[in-house]
């Protein structure tokens, strides 16, 4: 079975409060749930992790107990050389996830540390991406083996 990790970066959890108008609506926890039910659809193994802390999501990408990241880095996207080295270092594909979409916003944004280096980039749709880049996964790397 194919082993999914989400990791989710700062201010992920204040999704459905933290300018709605950007980031939708939905709440981390309903994204969660949506994306378990359908991991168990596809028969996918996933465990989902988030953090404020860039060395958290670092300890836990060190972890190796995965076999591919949805990663949603946030603003570490932006600025975090640490989090590209500990991609690179675990030798794992990870598909980027951005429920907006950076390159249409503040310039700072277009700075990306991680999508050169990411197995595909999802951004702009919205918490719908983050089942998007499931669906990939399960189609590229199967479900229940």
């Amino acid at each position: 079975m194919t082993r999914v990790l989400v990791l989710q970066g700062p201010n992920l959890n204040l999704l459905g409060t933290r300018e709605p108008e950007i980031y939708g609506h939905d709440t981390l926890e309903s994204i969660h749930a949506g994306l378990a039910a359908r991991a168990a659809q596809l028969g996918v193994d996933i465990a989902f992790f988030q953090s404020n802390h860039e060395g958290a999501l670092i300890d836990r990408l060190h972890e190796r107990d995965f076999d591919v990241v949805i990663l949603n880095a946030a603003g570490y996207t932006h600025t975090s050389v640490a989090l590209r080295d500990a991609l690179l270092a675990v030798h794992r594909p990870f598909w980027e996830v951005h429920l907006s979409d950076p390159w249409a916003r503040d310039e700072f944004r277009r700075v990306n540390f991680l999508h050169d280096i990411a197995t595909a980039t999802i951004a702009g749709h919205g918490a719908r991406g983050y089942t998007e880049a499931l669906e990939q996964i399960a189609a590229r790397f199967g479900g229940r083996a």
